[in-house]
């Protein structure tokens, strides 16, 4: 690590190198799990960038920096932080090339160093200037036509029988992002209880983004860990599991309707608060015990009178946000009541808003439109755990969900955590896909060609054809970055997008009127190209052959408008599992699809999908962080310690309760 003090050039570059070393073990189809152990003996086995970078002790405040910038782009996204780490250092690395170079022609500067500083930082504004301007129109244009887009519909259907039904594409998507999150194995697991968990979340009459930032938003409150079980005994059950256990007796009628009330303050009146003080009549001593007699028999009788009430009213299950006193227990179990203390605002408030109700304060102002009337109330079994758990009555505003909890099994705790951590951001994926991008309609014209319904290109060993798909991916007839676009994934968004870049710099270099750089547009062409490099890593020749099968396309039918997938085929005999997933040295191939034509069994073997949308905010975050570092010119020490990265660490962490004197220094290796 370089002295603090001034830096250069190559010390950002450096810093960079150092994490993008650590996320290459785990990217790409042929990446494995990450193994972090502490001095202390604790272990975390994870595959997501985030959580290896945040999990990191990290001393340079370059390095910090850059994971701050990917901590926040992966919260917005869910996804994307190890490819954001190898287009930063790819960028860099490019930057720092022409830097160097235009630095030894110029005299404007005291020293080459400062040149060269100057210049990256020249380039790295102009390429954040070219991002917020030209990449989405670019992307509507170049990539885009290639893709598909997949339907909010697709989730209304029974996931019982997935090669029956709509939701294949859908399923594709999430199967890629858990592959490259959890690995292979239970990827499609995970896709289709994800798929299943959203079908019932669909309100009536309201926007994809909508039933989606709602679960995403409630998250923690709709799932429940449960260790010691394999991962697929995950499910779903109906209603919404409460984490606290019943403080009196449960309901013995525990499928008949109940009534239930959520309160946020104590049961019992209450005249005084903290540091409040009582002044009593200076009567003598049995005057005094005499008014004590009657401030707690006139407290006594409130009570009753609440809990008499809330009888009246039939309300016979209370969920309250605080601990109720002895004698609101006590009364509550004589009258047949069962009570639920401590419970989380979030679990409060997700009940209250499937219910209808409104919490309340002072029970003594309880009405009708406080009282929620539940299916159920009984206690569950979880694990080693014993919870509360609801069922809600059917109402018109509720006629397409079905309220579900989802339960999350794993051996271990680190495990449930991996997995709920995946959960969770598959779905804010998702609802970053089907966002509006606010991109502008696109003036770009390009020629009219001749429908072309076939296209064959050969080479040794790998053949390209054209078929037509009859899937839920429907090819997008508008160059608009509409909601829910995707692309095929392993590189597909890169290698298009890198072709389109190439010719839109070659048009601005003919061009003298256009006020673009054409050097930005090849400089970022380039850096993109490092993904499938990577993705490819194994095989060089396979991603050499791939770019030029896709530019060759491509240039041909500049006005083709169906999805591409790219796959991979293998010349040996493969078992079934291996057929369903990118797994082992295989050979890749490009398909054209279309409706018309049955699913070929190649394209069973693709890598699935991913989102435009996604891609777009990841390249403007990677940008933006280039611009940000290269703005440091000096970085001065300090004798307070800052604890910005500690914090980070403990919303990802699940050792988050501790504090960072007793966390321990992480070490890493990679299972193979």
């Amino acid at each position: 690590m370089p002295p603090l003090g001034h830096l250069h050039m190559e010390h950002v570059l450096q810093a960079v190198s150092v994490l993008e070393a650590v996320i290459l073990r785990s990217f790409g189809p042929e990446g494995g799990q990450v193994l972090f152990t502490r001095d202390t003996g604790q272990a975390m086995l994870s595959r997501s960038g985030t959580r290896i970078l945040t999990a990191l002790h990290l001393e340079h405040p370059l390095a910090r920096m850059v994971v701050e910038c990917v901590w926040k782009h992966s919260s917005a996204t869910g996804d994307g932080s190890k490819t954001f780490i190898l287009l930063l250092a790819s960028l860099l690395r490019l930057i720092h090339a022409a830097a160097s170079k235009a630095s030894n022609v110029s005299h404007s500067y005291s020293s080459t160093k400062a040149a060269e500083a100057a210049t990256a930082r020249h380039l790295a504004d102009k390429l954040l200037a070219f991002g917020l301007k030209e990449l989405d129109e670019l992307i509507a244009t170049g990539v885009v036509p290639y893709g598909g887009c997949i339907s909010w519909e697709d989730f209304t259907v029974e996931a019982q029988t997935p090669s029956l039904t709509n939701n294949l594409c859908v399923q594709k998507l999430l199967r890629s992002f858990f592959h490259t999150r959890c690995g292979y194995t239970h990827c499609d697991f995970s896709s289709h209880l994800t798929c299943e968990l959203l079908s019932h979340w669909k309100f009536k009459n309201q926007l994809p983004s909508f039933s989606l930032q709602l679960v995403s938003n409630y998250f923690p409150a709709l799932h429940t860990p449960v260790s010691g079980f394999p991962v697929r005994s995950s499910r779903l059950i109906e209603g919404q599991v409460i984490h606290r256990d019943f403080a009196t007796p449960p309901l013995k009628t525990d499928h008949q309707p109940v009534k239930a009330v959520v309160l946020t303050g104590s049961l019992q009146p209450t005249l005084l608060s903290t540091g409040d003080v009582l002044e009593l009549g200076y009567g003598g001593r049995m005057k005094e015990e005499r008014s004590i007699l009657h401030f707690s028999s006139w407290m006594e009788s409130s009570l009753q009178g609440v809990i008499a009430k809330l009888q009246t009213l039939g309300v016979c299950v209370l969920l309250s946000a605080v601990k109720q006193s002895a004698a609101v227990l006590a009364l509550a179990t004589q009258a047949e009541m069962c009570l639920v203390e401590c419970v989380s605002e979030d679990e409060l408030s997700l009940f209250s808003q499937l219910s209808g109700t409104t919490p309340i304060w002072d029970c003594s102002m309880i009405e009708s439109e406080h009282v929620a009337t539940l299916a159920f109330c009984r206690p569950i079994q979880l694990g080693a755990h014993r919870y509360v758990h609801v069922a809600f009555q059917d109402s018109e505003e509720r006629i397409t969900i079905k309220p579900c909890s989802l339960i999350i099994c794993a051996p271990g705790e680190g495990q449930i955590e991996q997995y709920a951590c995946a959960l969770q951001d598959a779905i804010c994926m998702l609802l970053r896909t089907w966002e509006p991008m606010h991109a502008a309609a696109t003036t770009t014209s390009k020629s009219t060609l001749q429908s072309h319904k076939s296209a064959s290109l050969h080479t040794d060993n790998l053949t390209e054809q054209t078929t037509y798909r009859s899937t839920a991916i429907q090819p997008i007839q508008k160059c608009v970055l509409k909601p829910g676009c995707v692309i095929s994934a392993g590189g597909l968004f890169e290698l298009l997008l890198h072709y389109a870049l190439l010719q839109h710099g070659h048009s601005c270099s003919v061009s003298p009127d256009l006020n673009i750089d054409a050097s930005v547009s090849q400089l970022l062409a380039n850096a993109l190209l490092s993904v499938p490099q990577k993705i490819y890593s194994h095989s060089p020749h396979h991603f050499l052959e791939s770019q030029r099968r896709v530019i060759s396309f491509v240039s041909k039918f500049p006005n083709y408008s169906h999805p591409l997938s790219l796959v991979y085929k293998r010349e040996n005999t493969i078992s079934p599992i291996q057929a369903e997933g990118p797994l082992g040295d295989g050979k890749l191939s490009l398909h054209c699809c279309r409706e018309g034509d049955k699913l070929s069994k190649v394209s069973e073997l693709d890598l699935g999908l991913e989102s435009v949308s996604c891609k777009y905010q990841l390249l403007l975050a990677v940008l933006q962080c280039v611009a940000s570092l290269l703005k440091v010119d000096t970085i001065l020490p300090t004798h307070t310690a800052l604890h910005t990265q500690s914090r980070r660490l403990a919303r990802t962490s699940w050792e988050g309760t501790e504090d960072e004197g007793s966390r321990g220094n992480w070490s890493l290796s990679q299972l193979p």
